[in-house]
């Protein structure tokens, strides 16, 4: 019987472990899973808002489409005008509106959070620098919300009653909290020096970042201009999904409504506010002067526009900016 000869296989390295799939393809992949398992979550109010977005007027609706789409380049003016530096315009706005999907998805401001801070991080930024400009975008962030919503309510004190839009009895408890994170904070910064020492640290860089930010008039109008203008284009929204199904309110008192909601809002810690914000904005709008069906139906209206169409795409893009290394 003839031997058949086998061609000599190349040897095999001793101690090769088998190949594993990278963590960044997993990574890719993650924010797609996310978005299945939220949207089978909401799947009931996914259907009635799509619902409600068939009997609207469309023309009202463009507008709410573009008003949000004009969210993401005012929050990439802001965590532009929060660094000296100079951004890829192309790859910031590409971030935030990944970062937006990102939010949905974790934790109020987490999401977008992680995302821009390795954003900068990957454009250069040291993580101090980085973390002081996140600190400083979110400082801009808040004082625009808030001091729109002043101004506002200053203008139309009749808009709404602001009573309602968190829980009965949840006041006391909520003041309690705040002064009880604040002493433990203050105690350990008090009795832990490595802390202290790293807190001051962090302070002294946000500080220096934010004075030399505000030394150029250019980024000191980018970073109030979008920290101004991302709360009015989204209360803007809100108002022209109103104008589509037929809402009886005023504009200005819609924008109040909107902007006090997510106020109360902010301080309920939920993956993008989902739920919460639905909540918060019904007893706003009916607070100011809507019909409850109504108010529930532009609401629904609203986050759909807002947050679900946008969600898929917005995951597939932070996707492909992971597979990049862009962030």
């Amino acid at each position: 019987m003839t031997a058949v000869h086998l061609p000599d296989l190349p040897p095999v390295p001793e101690g090769r472990l088998p190949r594993r799939v990278p963590v960044r393809r997993i990574l890719c992949l993650l924010p797609l899973l996310l978005v299945a398992v939220v949207a089978v979550q909401h799947r009931a109010v996914l259907a009635e808002g799509f619902a409600h977005l068939g009997t609207a007027r469309w023309p009202w609706l463009l507008a709410a489409v573009c008003a949000t789409c004009l969210t993401w380049v005012a929050a990439a003016c802001t965590r532009q005008g929060a660094v000296v530096e100079r951004l890829p315009p192309g790859r910031l706005l590409a971030t935030q509106f990944a970062a937006g999907a990102a939010n949905h998805l974790l934790p109020t401001g987490l999401g977008a959070s992680a995302v821009n801070l390795r954003f900068m991080t990957v454009c250069g930024l040291s993580l101090a620098r980085s973390s002081a400009a996140l600190a400083l975008y979110l400082l801009a962030e808040a004082v625009g919300r808030v001091g729109l919503l002043a101004v506002l309510f200053l203008a139309f004190p009749d808009a709404l009653r602001l009573d309602g839009l968190l829980p009965d009895g949840a006041i006391g408890p909520l003041v309690l909290a705040v002064t009880a994170v604040v002493l433990v904070a203050a105690g350990v910064l008090a009795l832990v020096r490595r802390v202290r020492a790293t807190v001051v640290s962090f302070l002294r860089t946000a500080l220096g970042e934010a004075r030399s930010v505000h030394a150029r008039p250019s980024r000191a109008l980018a970073l109030w201009g979008g920290a101004f203008a991302f709360p009015a284009l989204q209360a803007a929204g809100l108002v022209a999904v109103g104008r589509a199904l037929g809402l009886t309110v005023p504009p200005a008192h819609l924008a109040v409504a909107y902007l006090a909601a997510t106020v109360a809002v902010a301080l309920v810690p939920t993956p993008g506010g989902l739920g919460s914000v639905e909540a918060a904005l019904v007893v706003a709008l009916v607070a100011a002067g809507g019909p409850a069906a109504v108010a529930t139906a532009v609401v629904l209206a609203y986050r759909i526009i807002t947050v679900w169409l946008p969600l898929l795409p917005g995951a597939l893009t932070l996707g492909a900016l992971v597979r990049r290394k862009v962030i």
